[in-house]
């Protein structure tokens, strides 16, 4: 990991996302060391870089809380007094769909350590992205078909995105921008293959956050509804429990399937198994286009549970946008034209990281 690579990806954060000048005010909200979430380099990189361009920086400790998502009274009067508010905390994970945040915009990042800012996850244009991310949601909300289906046997349909009118996906800004809006279940029908395991979604923490499968699980669901669970008859048993106990835990419908969405950046690397630390891989990996997500459990994203498909093909109007989990700019409008404007990003998606937890077998795996 070069200096200058980690300089890089702390300014695109910095300049680039959270559009800080010389004289601003950065209040830097991290966990305590001995989370293990966030590593202290990547902390001291982005505070380091701040003050160098002299940006009057604080840094406070956000305590992390399971059962809490709101900020604290205090913790919210220091928000609103900076100019920009970085999460390097899974607090900003917690309230990223808190209207309480439209005001504010504080900014969460997905690069957890030091060596993810460094990579092209971190360096790749903030700016291009939020422009591709945008030409996939247009062509989305565009699409009349939409068809899901990866190598275990997903297969699931549905219309062009019913995008909210108003309002945006989230009420942070995400860095790196690595995901489109979330598309509602609304009209989609099929089944999920899902395989490994269930885990949360860092909406809520609670014990146990995974749920451990033996064989792929098949999830039926009609209309934002699940219907069915076929497989193994211990993880049938396991997996509707599982959802039963966490629906009961928040009072909520647990069979329910809320909205969809892939990773569109291909510089996102998670190297160690997702089994390691199920929290930390579902905050980190998901940015990959190797790996689509369902928000399920729950009538709001990103629900309770997430169900994680790797290698999707996701095909619009019968154009694979996603094919085997590799994602092709080339094929959506205005898609080449952000490549040739940002050779950054060109350079990811050239040379895209494989690796997304997935075990040693190369599939998703609880051990």
């Amino acid at each position: 990991m070069a200096k200058t690579d980690l300089r890089t990806g702390a300014e695109n954060l910095l300049l680039n996302c959270g559009g800080l000048q010389k004289g601003d005010h950065l209040l830097v909200l991290r966990e305590a060391p001995d989370q293990g979430y966030y590593d202290d380099a990547i902390v001291q990189a982005v505070v380091d870089c701040a003050r160098d361009l002299k940006i009057e920086t604080t840094v406070q400790i956000a305590p992390f809380d399971a059962t809490s998502c709101d900020p604290s009274p205090e913790l919210l009067e220091a928000m609103k007094r900076a100019t920009r508010t970085l999460f390097l905390s899974r607090k900003g994970d917690q309230i990223r769909f808190n209207p309480d945040m439209e005001g504010i915009r504080p900014i969460m990042s997905y690069a957890l350590d030091a060596e993810m800012l460094a990579s092209g996850f971190g360096r790749a244009s903030y700016s291009g992205f939020v422009a591709l991310k945008n030409a996939v949601n247009a062509a989305f909300a565009a699409a009349h078909e939409i068809r899901v289906t990866c190598p275990l046997g997903t297969n699931f349909q549905g219309p062009g995105a019913a995008y909210p009118t108003s309002g945006a996906d989230v009420c942070v800004d995400r860095f790196p921008m690595s995901v489109f809006a979330p598309v509602p279940s609304e009209g989609f029908s099929g089944v999920i293959v899902q395989d490994g395991f269930l885990v949360g979604t860092g909406s809520q923490f609670y014990a146990p956050y995974s749920c451990k499968l033996a064989l792929p699980l098949e999830v039926h669901f009609e209309n934002g509804t699940m219907t069915e669970f076929r497989g193994d008859e211990g993880d049938v048993q396991r997996a509707r429990m599982h959802y039963e106990q966490v629906g009961e835990m928040f009072s909520l419908d647990p069979f329910t399937v809320h909205s969809w969405h892939a990773g569109i950046h291909p510089g996102c690397s998670y190297r160690l198994p997702a089994s390691a630390n199920f929290e930390r891989w579902s905050g980190g990996a998901f940015g990959n286009p190797r790996i689509l997500h369902i928000h399920t459990c729950g009538h709001y994203a990103p629900g309770e549970i997430s169900l994680n498909v790797l290698d999707p093909t996701i095909r619009l109007d019968g154009v694979a946008l996603w094919e085997d989990g590799v994602f092709h700019p080339d094929r959506l409008e205005g898609g080449a034209q952000i490549l040739a404007d940002h050779p950054c990003m060109r350079e990811v998606f050239e040379n895209p990281a494989r690796d997304v937890g997935q075990s040693a077998f190369g599939r998703l795996a609880a051990e």
